[in-house]
């Protein structure tokens, strides 16, 4: 059975665009690969103890014998989340880019993701190749020209990690101006932002069609 592994991030439930988005290509997939298995991980209502990274960066150089409690605890949930990730056939990541980065919580569990040895940057891991969607959204504007060009410090670096460190074969569904129904000083925008969430969404169902047959296409190799 085809396995698809999703994480989502975003600390909304209602109204996260991130999750929306997320399922229109999810939706896309299920409607056309319906036995499609999905494993679900929400750091964003459900994030990893704050203690979890540094226990497992530690205990990754102490030899075992002298390990604390929390070390074996830290590392062995580094081993489950590999496990987890080596496990699935494709992958979607909803992160929104929170106060310019990244959202603790994501970055705390692929911190903990590297202290395994097999998703560390020195490693040959276990899903490079494989298909992976990263939605990302962002509440204003961040491109080349605009007041706040440079000051996405997320994107990239969720790129760095999941397309260059890990390997994946990353796609970025992208939506900017999530802001712009809520903040006033970007109300004369909301037009474009209202369009450039509707092409985010189309955009992932037609990731999602395409994702299935890839898929069917690996299966009948």
């Amino acid at each position: 059975m085809t396995t698809i592994f999703r994480l989502d991030a975003s600390i909304r439930y209602e109204g996260s665009v991130t999750r929306a988005v997320a399922d229109s290509l999810e939706s896309a997939l299920l409607a056309a690969a319906p036995e499609t298995q999905v494993i679900r991980t929400d750091v964003g209502s459900r994030p990893l103890p704050s203690t979890v990274w540094a226990d497992a960066l530690a205990g990754s150089h102490t030899a075992d014998a002298e390990r604390t409690a929390g070390q074996h605890e830290a590392l062995a949930l580094a081993a489950d989340l590999g496990d987890e990730l080596s496990r699935a056939d494709a992958f979607i990541f909803a992160i929104p880019m929170y106060n310019f980065g990244v959202p603790p919580h994501a970055k705390a569990w692929i911190d903990v993701l590297i202290a395994d040895p097999r998703f560390s940057p020195r490693s040959a891991n276990p899903i490079a190749g494989k298909p992976a969607f990263l939605v990302i959204a962002r509440g204003g504007t961040y491109g080349p020209g605009t007041p706040r060009e440079g000051w996405d410090h997320a994107t990239e670096w969720l790129k760095l990690i999941l397309g260059k460190i890990w390997g994946l074969d990353l796609k970025v569904v992208e939506v900017e101006l999530t802001a712009a129904n809520v903040n006033p000083a970007l109300a004369e925008l909301r037009e474009m932002a209202a369009q450039n969430l509707e092409r985010a969404h189309a955009t992932a169902a037609e990731c999602g069609k395409a994702l299935a047959e890839r898929l069917k296409e690996a299966d009948a190799a």
